[in-house]
């Protein structure tokens, strides 16, 4: 199978770049200056085994890869708010022998949220949910870092309308042939909700900063249980922590000093959009679906998204500023 990745940003990357490394065929897509960076310089990929350069096929479209083949495997990796423009350019890209991608290949959503699943199955026949236990760093064009040990990362794996099938544990074997956990499961979308709970907290990083603070943890376990609400009132079962645990215990040990998330690291890269309304707006709309109030996940969802509108540094606003709008939003609720 040759891995054509959508999007080849922290996680996108690193997955490509380990699977290439495990001698797969792997494709990169990405754009801008990065798409630039790694074909000039090529991918500088870090992990727990040290730097290295890897030179890979590097495209900005389907047009400029020269044909599709029936044994391509797409993995969408940008973040859940490009996923519609990238789902309707390469489903719409014809495969070798006939037919188009969304016909005849099959796509892995690997982000964060839960929105991406329902955005492929749209579109394309055949779609897998990868729930993502990745933590990677992406600031600067053409470079990568992994650090986490003994393993880059656990990728639970299956069908997104649940069920597991051969193809999705011939994927799997290929991970772990690249270092990464991938249990391959019949429930996928029940780890990808339990994720997005722990996912809550990425727009408090963003806009206050990573470092570690129990005003910022204590505005995290609200923005949490109004999520545990949501999901509760919506009947949508999640793994739990314990589950969480296991599947991650003495495999991903990660280095303390490791910088911000994913949503930190778009208002780092001043990308000017965030992936907060598929985060934390996951919450607000079960919650509204349901009669669930969730005005501390709005406030989140809401300063995030000004923070990314208006290009304006990440961790630039005090929790005591962020907390007092989640207080005044919940006395209106």
């Amino acid at each position: 199978m040759r891995y054509i990745i959508i999007g080849a940003g922290a996680i996108g990357a690193t997955i490509g770049g380990r699977l290439a490394e495990a001698g797969g065929e792997v494709v990169l897509v990405a754009r801008g200056a990065h798409a630039e960076a790694l074909a000039a310089d090529g991918l500088r990929l870090t992990t727990a085994d040290g730097p290295r350069v890897h030179r890979l096929p590097v495209v900005t479209g389907p047009a400029e890869l020269g044909g599709l083949r029936p044994d391509d495997v797409l993995l969408l990796a940008v973040k859940t708010q490009d996923a519609v423009a990238a789902l309707d350019a390469w489903g719409a890209a014809e495969v070798a022998g006939g037919g188009t991608a969304a016909q005849r290949l099959p796509v892995l959503c690997a982000q964060n949220g839960v929105e991406s699943e329902r955005l492929a199955l749209r579109r394309f026949a055949r779609v897998y949910g990868v729930c993502v236990w990745l933590p990677a760093t992406f600031t600067e064009p053409g470079a990568v870092s992994a650090l986490c040990a003994p393993l880059t990362g656990v990728l639970h794996l299956g069908l997104a309308a649940g069920g597991a099938d051969a193809r999705a544990r011939r994927i799997a074997a290929d991970l772990e042939r690249a270092g990464f956990g991938a249990p391959v499961v019949t429930d996928v979308m029940r780890w990808k909700y339990a994720k997005l709970l722990g996912n809550l907290g990425n727009a408090v990083q963003a806009t206050t900063g990573p470092e570690p603070d129990p005003a910022k943890a204590a505005l995290v376990l609200r923005a949490r249980r109004e999520g545990l609400e949501a999901l509760l009132a919506a009947g949508i079962p999640y793994a739990s922590d314990a589950e969480e645990a296991e599947a991650r215990e003495g495999k991903v040990r990660q280095p303390e000093a490791v910088r911000g998330g994913s949503s930190w690291q778009s208002l780092y890269r001043g990308t000017g959009t965030i992936e907060a309304d598929y985060l934390n707006g996951e919450v607000c709309l079960l919650g509204r679906l349901h009669g669930v109030p969730t005005p501390v996940n709005e406030t989140l969802r809401h300063a995030a998204n000004i923070f990314a509108r208006e290009g304006l540094p990440p961790g630039s606003m005090s929790i005591a500023d962020l907390t007092a709008l989640a207080d005044e939003a919940a006395a209106r609720a």
